[in-house]
Formats: structure tokens, C-alpha cells, sequence
């Protein structure tokens, strides 16, 4: 493997999560937990869950959980968010919007400040979980800039049916 790769990985993440924060930046928590009539899915749990997906990513995957990562992201909190979860109405059936923000923003640090870290030879490594879309751990962290853009789509979708203006 290349440090390149790696590298360039950092900068999509982090390139992916400022997008992400712009187009939250101006929502009132009402608008966080807003659905559309048609079909329930919010800004909320579309954060939740990119903060679950991207500590399954990019440190899970990666060196397993370990006990500091209850404080944190608690395992209630990748229930309501994982794989799989089903978004429902109502800020009353999730974590506080403050909480769900944390985790978003802590997770975050946390994988900045542990990725940079390692060697080529730990991130060459196969996954222990088979993934259709990559093999190795640096693989699942190539990986989640793209399914964090994917979720940002659905954000700004869910934004301009809030009628609020797109963003560039």
C-alpha cells in the first residue's frame, strides 16, 4: 500500500464531513426530526447513522471496539442507528439532538487522530467481516467518504423538501 492512499482517504473523509456540517448548520432541531408525509427518514437519524457507519468504518472494522468507545458512541446509540435501523417519527424514540451532534463530532476526532497513526502493514490487513465492496481495512476506510456522501444526498434532499435552498 501506498501512505498515499491513506492520505487521500483523511482528505475525503474530511472533505465529506465539512459538507455534511454545511448542510446542517442552519437547521432549527425541529427541522433536525422533519419528515416527509410520503416516507419517514430525518436529518437526525440520517447523522446518527453516519456516525455509527463511520466508526464501524474506520475504527471498528479497523482495531475492533474496545471499552473507551462506549463513552464514545454507548452501544443504545448504534442501535438506533446501525445497519439496518429503520427511521421512525419523533424526537421522543432517539437520543437528545445534543447527544446525537456528540457522537457525530466525537467519532469524527477520534478516527482523525487514530487513523494517522498507523502503518501501512495494519491497514493492509483483511477485514474480519466480508464486505462486496472492499476486502482490507484500508479498503472500509477508502470506503466511508462515499457512503457518508450518499447520506449527505438524502440530507439535502429532505433539505429542499423543507424548502430551504440548495447548496454548492
Amino acid at each position: 500500500m501506498s501512505r498515499a492512499r491513506l492520505d487521500r482517504a483523511l482528505e475525503q473523509i474530511e472533505f465529506v464531513r465539512r459538507r455534511v456540517k454545511d448542510y446542517v448548520a442552519d437547521l432549527t432541531p425541529e427541522e433536525w426530526f422533519w419528515h416527509p408525509a410520503e416516507f419517514t427518514t430525518h436529518v437526525a437519524w440520517q447523522v446518527g447513522h453516519l456516525a455509527v457507519s463511520q466508526y464501524n468504518l474506520c475504527l471498528r472494522r479497523v482495531r475492533g471496539r474496545t471499552k473507551a468507545d462506549e463513552a464514545l458512541i454507548p452501544d443504545a446509540f448504534i442501535e438506533h442507528f446501525k445497519l439496518g435501523s429503520q427511521p421512525v417519527a419523533g424526537a421522543e424514540n432517539y437520543p437528545p439532538l445534543e447527544e446525537i451532534r456528540r457522537v457525530f463530532d466525537a467519532v469524527h476526532a477520534q478516527v482523525l487522530a487514530e487513523l494517522g497513526k498507523l502503518t501501512d502493514e495494519e491497514l493492509d490487513v483483511p477485514v474480519e467481516q466480508p464486505h462486496p465492496t472492499f476486502k482490507t481495512k484500508l479498503g472500509a476506510v477508502e470506503y466511508a467518504p462515499s457512503h457518508e456522501l450518499v447520506h449527505n444526498g438524502q440530507i439535502g434532499l429532505l433539505r429542499r423538501l423543507m424548502g430551504k435552498p440548495a447548496l454548492r
